[in-house]
Parts: C-alpha cells; sequence; structure tokens
C-alpha cells in the first residue's frame, strides 16, 4: 500500500477514521516519551539533543553567510530555478566543510607530529562548519581538479599582515 492510499483509508474523507485517530494516538505515545526523556529523566539525552540541535545552528549560520548576498533569500521565479539555486548553496557549503576538514586533520596531524598531546574529547569538539577565514565575496573560479597538497600552514608564532 501506498502513502497516499493509507492516508485516503485513515482520512475517511476529510474526517479521521477510528483507524486515522487510533494511529494519531499512537503517536502522540512516543511524542510523550521523548518530551519525558528530554525534560525529566536522561541527561545525557538532552545533551545529545542539544549538541544536534547546536550542530544544525551553526551549519544554518554558514548556509546564511554564503547566501548573504541576497540576505538568504531565493529570488529565482520559478521552481527549477530555486532548486539550482538551493543546489548550488548545498555544493558550496559541503566544498567549506570539507575544506575545513581537511585543514583540521593536517593541524592535528602536525600537533601530534611536534609531540603536543590531542586528546579525544578536544578533538569531538572541533566543527568543520567555522567560516570565520571563508571569504565570501567576489567571484570565484574553481578548476576541474583539486590541487594535490594543502598549502602550508600558518605559523602561530609570526606576526599576520592581515590582523594588524
Amino acid at each position: 500500500m501506498q502513502a497516499s492510499e493509507l492516508m485516503r483509508v485513515t482520512q475517511g474523507g476529510g474526517t479521521p477514521t477510528t483507524l486515522g485517530r487510533a494511529l494519531a494516538e499512537y503517536g502522540r505515545i512516543a511524542k510523550t516519551l521523548h518530551i519525558l526523556a528530554f525534560v525529566d529523566i536522561d541527561e545525557t539525552y538532552r545533551r545529545r539533543i542539544h549538541v544536534q540541535l547546536n550542530t544544525q545552528k551553526s551549519r544554518h549560520a554558514l548556509a546564511r553567510r554564503i547566501l548573504h548576498g541576497r540576505r538568504g533569500q531565493l529570488y529565482q521565479p520559478y521552481r527549477q530555478g530555486q532548486e539550482e539555486q538551493l543546489g548550488a548553496l548545498g555544493l558550496v557549503l559541503n566544498m567549506v566543510v570539507l575544506w575545513n576538514t581537511r585543514y583540521l586533520d593536517a593541524i592535528l596531524s602536525q600537533l601530534r607530529d611536534e609531540g603536543y598531546p590531542v586528546r579525544d574529547d578536544d578533538m569531538a569538539r572541533l566543527s568543520p562548519l567555522a567560516s570565520q577565514h571563508v571569504n565570501f565575496l567576489g567571484r570565484y573560479a574553481f578548476t576541474s581538479s583539486p590541487p594535490a597538497e594543502l598549502r602550508a600552514l600558518r605559523d602561530p608564532n609570526e606576526s599576520d599582515d592581515e590582523d594588524i
């Protein structure tokens, strides 16, 4: 049975059937258990949910920064154009995350090679959704293949001309 057929059977011409009301009540049980677990019972569950929410907020903030030139709004007048615009936004967002992930890995490897202790619980707090170092202004050209090697990491002991 397809979902549309199931909806037609449980709605019964606009008013829910007995089966439709029973399914709605069954769904409320799961929702109630979730809310109770979140509010009262399990502190680790609540923390896990907050971590997921914070990750989503960071992802949306990065997407807004990427799409800031249009103030985060889609201006294409037709659905296909909006889908293409959202697809391009997703592609650029994924490129930023990939770039950040590659460089975070390089930084952690360099720290380990230099003998600095890198703890797993510290690494768990790192996010590839940072964007302070990304220039979102201007036009960009992308080559067909990325460079084989990453550029050299900045030495934190050297002065940075951009910060002056």
